[in-house]
């Protein structure tokens, strides 16, 4: 299973071996955004099938990773997806991927039957033609000409140069002054502004790509950014207003500098900013560049309630709060969940109460997780059916308990037909898995009548359906 390691600098040369090499074209697959904001996001990677697997910490959005970066010729994306798969399984999460690039949509979209998608305007991304940005030439680009012809005239002696670690005091002395006339009240835009100032400590490295707009020893302007594959990422650009002129006049000589040989520069998204988005528009973007968030969803997202199921003696719905006496001491009966192969002290965050079952089953279909049935004989519960590990691509496992005193009358296997039934034909699912331990005879027997080996390991024996 992945197995990540939070990012850090220490990782740059491991990581630019692949967002060098990114075709994606977005700012999310560059080394300069995942430092920068990996404060806000946490991100933390791994390395799969040639692929680079970066996994996020959203407190909206819980786990959301990024597309898998593959290495030319090596990478193997459907690989690392599969890997990814596993460990949402295993953790009890769904898939989900907060940038994808367009190119990609319909991989996962064939990938992941219910899913829910976003492409939300705000954080697209500015992609310019390099030449374009660069020569500042046509008639479309005169308003940026005259503007640099205007500072040029007002500062004859200002000039573009590049940034080296030798300029710390006076980036520095550049931050002190861009405060005093940063007026913008957006909690995110202080934000980018603080991690914008701790990533140019980074000028130097030999992936960053640094100048600033100088007058007589004092910093007008400065920019940051990387190469990622044909794209040269801006992630930083930032000018004193009171300088009329200086944002074109760096945004030419930057990418003059930077951009030889690129097809691209992408000046990143504008966060929703109204000032941000006129400005990037005014210099003629070709195009917008999609992110687009896919969620992964399960058969479950479909239901609202546990539907109620028949047999010819059992009663299959949902747990009650009546249940709690009887359901308690399924749960804790450790000698037969011995075969349930879970022990709920593995997961038991504080003490233990009389609705901790009942909560957990509850919370688990909230969050379309799961769904617990109860099995009921003439109202009363006798066991459980439970439906889960969905694998977000029309698989799940299904396991079956019953009360001791119940047990050898056949009910659990009239139940479990009765859920498997169900799961594959009327919630949709087209694979069904269980799993029983080697000396469970009885499970064994049950699950050999209805389904089809489908392999053993030191533990279990494998059952599965299809259809």
């Amino acid at each position: 299973m992945l197995q990540f390691t939070p990012v850090s600098l220490e990782h740059e040369t491991l990581l630019r071996k692949y967002y060098s090499q990114c075709a994606y074209g977005l700012c999310e697959y560059s080394l300069g955004v995942t430092l920068m904001w990996k404060d806000h996001w946490h991100p933390e990677f791994a390395e799969a099938c040639g692929c680079l697997v970066v996994l996020n910490h959203s407190a909206h959005y819980g786990c959301i990773f990024d597309f898998p970066i593959p290495l030319p010729e090596e990478g193997d994306v459907d690989g690392a997806l599969d890997e990814i798969d596993r460990w949402c399984v295993e953790k009890g999460v769904p898939p989900s991927f907060g940038v994808v690039p367009e190119s990609e949509r319909e991989r996962l979209m064939k990938r992941y039957p219910y899913t829910v998608v976003d492409n939300n305007r705000v954080w697209q991304d500015y992609m310019y033609r390099a030449e374009a940005l660069s020569t500042f030439a046509g008639r479309h680009y005169s308003g940026q000409r005259n503007h640099i012809n205007k500072f040029r005239k007002l500062y004859p002696e200002a000039a573009y140069r590049e940034l080296t670690p030798d300029d710390r005091e006076k980036v520095e002395a550049f931050w002190r002054e861009f405060h005093l006339i940063f007026n913008k009240e957006d909690a995110d835009a202080k934000m980018e502004v603080c991690y914008a100032r701790k990533l140019m400590e980074l000028v130097g490295h030999a992936w960053v790509k640094a100048g600033c707009v100088e007058l007589d020893g004092k910093l007008l302007a400065i920019s940051l950014a990387e190469v990622c594959r044909d794209t040269l990422v801006c992630h930083i650009e930032k000018g004193l207003p009171q300088y009329e002129g200086v944002y074109p006049f760096m945004v030419q000589s930057f990418a003059a500098a930077h951009s030889e040989g690129l097809a691209w520069i992408n000046r990143e998204d504008d966060a929703g900013d109204k000032g941000l988005r006129t400005s990037k528009l005014q210099y003629l973007p070709a195009f917008l560049a999609a992110k687009i968030r896919v969620l992964a969803r399960n058969e479950l997202s479909a239901l609202d309630a546990v539907p109620v199921l028949k047999t010819g003696r059992l009663t299959l719905d949902a747990l009650r709060e009546e249940d709690k006496e009887a359901y308690n001491r399924l749960c804790l009966d450790d000698a037969r969940n011995r075969w349930w192969g879970y022990d709920y002290r593995d997961d038991l965050d504080g003490e233990w109460t009389e609705d901790y079952f009942l909560n957990v089953a509850r919370a688990d279909f909230q969050n379309k997780l799961a769904v617990n049935f109860a099995i009921r004989l003439d109202g009363a519960l006798i066991g459980e059916a439970v439906l889960y590990r969905f694998d977000y691509k029309g698989g799940a496992e299904l396991g079956c308990r019953i009360l001791p005193e119940f047990a050898g009358n056949g009910y659990g296997g009239e139940a479990f037909r009765r859920a498997a039934d169900w799961s594959l034909y009327h919630l949709g699912l087209c694979r069904l898995h269980a799993k029983c331990h080697h000396e469970n005879t009885a499970s064994k027997k049950m699950l050999e009548s209805c389904m089809r080996p489908a392999g053993e390991d030191a533990d279990f024996l494998y059952f599965e359906k299809k259809v």
